[in-house]
């Protein structure tokens, strides 16, 4: 517990840890905001910039599919005028058909024949039942329950989706326009219908990769082309029962229901008006996709190209990675910045601890002299500190000096203070001065004491002589008196 709260109180940090911290926050923390914000703001845009990528990419196919279909249309319009279409078409009798029928024929061959995406080329009159066809599979048919008859006879040229064909059972784009007479009366319907293959090839060169790939829808909601032919037909939306009926009927009843893939993130595309974008969960593929779309300008169809979020997100997370990358190798820079720098203004700190410490010890040996001393050169403050302690050092290991001296010396005055003062105690003293009276008379008077008494009077004598010239207190003052 004391070493959590100490990791994490930071006033008992070491210095080094300190300064590394400082420096690694000043850099971090700034270079951390303003990355986060610079990554954001560049997400955003190659965000917005691959959306847009698919959307006009979207854009370009959608714009080719625009002008073939007007290309086509401009066609028919074209041969729905011929004069040998009219004039067919506005024969009284069958005899006069008959001799205009090859002429006819031959003109249809000619426009089967200018385009290989064309897949057939037929007349209908008033009531729908064809009576040419560069196929003969047509003739004799009746086409009156086709939208494309219908708009048509109303004098409505048309364009249909892409159907299955109730006679050949292959999928077509249908172009119908009326033929009239030179009165101006709708004598017939000229109907022209391209390969459905031929739009599919243009949508499926979108699909650059198996997580990329176009798809048309038309203003139903149906898809009309895919890269996964089992999608076509296919309602991206829930359909009611009398739009269902009505569209297996436009189909000539081709198909016995009409799936829906319930994908309600692509309703944006049905009959949208502009380009756009979009997010969806592919229940196909079991991943999220994004589609950029564009709309069709001649027909309400939507163009869509649909890109995997994987795929999608590659340059993003490429983004991504070069920042983080940015970041770590400039963090780390800064770290061994921060360290070597710490390092430094620590290793004098810890070597002025380190002195001082010896000096309060009286142990400033010259090993730590002689450290301060390489960092005593550098020009900087911590430089000129260890200069200043150094002389700090010099001083006070002087002044210790001399008040060891001074200390020295108060201590011998005040010894032989105690000691004249022990011996003015002694030699003061009464007993003492009657001795010396004593030894003075017996001198005086030539008083021959026995050997030994006179013996044990110069060594008192001698003591006495001693105490005086050495300050001795090594005789007390009882014993004297005894004596």
């Amino acid at each position: 517990m004391k070493l959590f709260k100490r990791l994490f109180f930071i006033p008992s940090w070491a210095i080094a840890t300190k300064i590394s911290v400082a420096l690694i926050s000043a850099v971090f923390i700034p270079m951390s905001f303003t990355a986060y914000y610079n990554l954001r703001e560049s997400l955003d845009h190659v965000e917005k910039a691959e959306y847009r990528k698919l959307e006009l990419l979207a854009t370009s196919t959608a714009s080719r599919l625009d002008q073939l279909i007007v290309d086509i249309h401009r066609l028919v319009i074209q041969v729905s005028g011929d004069l040998n279409v009219v004039d067919f078409m506005s024969a009284k009798t069958p005899e006069q058909q008959e001799t205009l029928y090859p002429r006819l024929q031959k003109t249809l061959e000619n426009i089967y024949r200018s385009n290989p995406d064309f897949d057939a080329a037929y007349i209908l009159d008033i009531k729908g039942k064809c009576i040419a066809a560069t196929d003969p599979v047509f003739i004799g048919n009746n086409y009156a329950f086709r939208q494309y008859y219908r708009s048509a006879i109303q004098g409505k040229p048309y364009v249909s989706s892409i159907l299955m064909g109730k006679t050949t059972r292959r999928p077509g784009l249908y172009f119908s326009s009326p033929v009239k007479s030179e009165s101006g009366t709708i004598i017939g319907v000229m109907v022209l219908k391209i390969k459905g293959q031929g739009i599919w090839t243009i949508v499926d060169s979108l699909s650059v990769d198996d997580q990329t790939h176009g798809f048309l829808i038309d203003k139903d909601g149906l898809i009309v082309s895919h890269a996964d032919k089992s999608l076509l037909y296919n309602s991206i939306l829930p359909l009611s029962p009398e739009k269902t009926q009505q569209l297996m009927s436009d189909r000539g009843n081709a198909f016995t229901s009409i799936k829906n893939l319930n994908i309600p993130e692509l309703q944006v595309m049905v009959r949208a008006k502009q380009t756009g974008h979009t997010n969806y969960y592919s229940q196909l593929e079991q991943k999220p996709m994004i589609v950029g779309f564009s709309p069709m300008k001649i027909e309400p169809w939507v163009l869509g190209i649909s890109q995997s979020r994987e795929q999608f997100e590659v340059p993003l997370n490429h983004l991504v990675l070069f920042n983080v990358t940015i970041v770590i190798i400039v963090g780390g820079i800064t770290t061994i910045v921060a360290l070597f720098l710490g390092s430094n203004i620590s290793r004098p700190i810890h070597a002025l601890t380190a002195a001082a410490k010896a000096l309060e010890n009286e142990d400033f040996n010259q090993e730590a002299h002689g450290t301060l001393i390489k960092v005593s050169h550098s020009q900087d403050d911590i430089g000129q500190l260890v200069r200043v302690y150094l002389d700090m050092s010099k001083k006070v290991r002087m002044r210790n000096q001399d008040l060891k001296m001074q200390v020295q010396e108060l201590r011998i005055e005040i010894d032989e203070g105690k000691r004249a003062k022990y011996v003015e105690e002694i030699t003061g003293n009464e007993h003492f001065e009657n001795i010396q009276k004593k030894i003075q008379k017996l001198k005086q008077n030539g008083v021959v004491a026995s050997e030994t008494e006179m013996g044990y009077y110069d060594r008192l004598q001698n003591q006495v002589r001693s105490l005086k010239t050495r300050s001795a207190l090594s005789v007390p003052v009882a014993d004297i008196s005894k004596t």
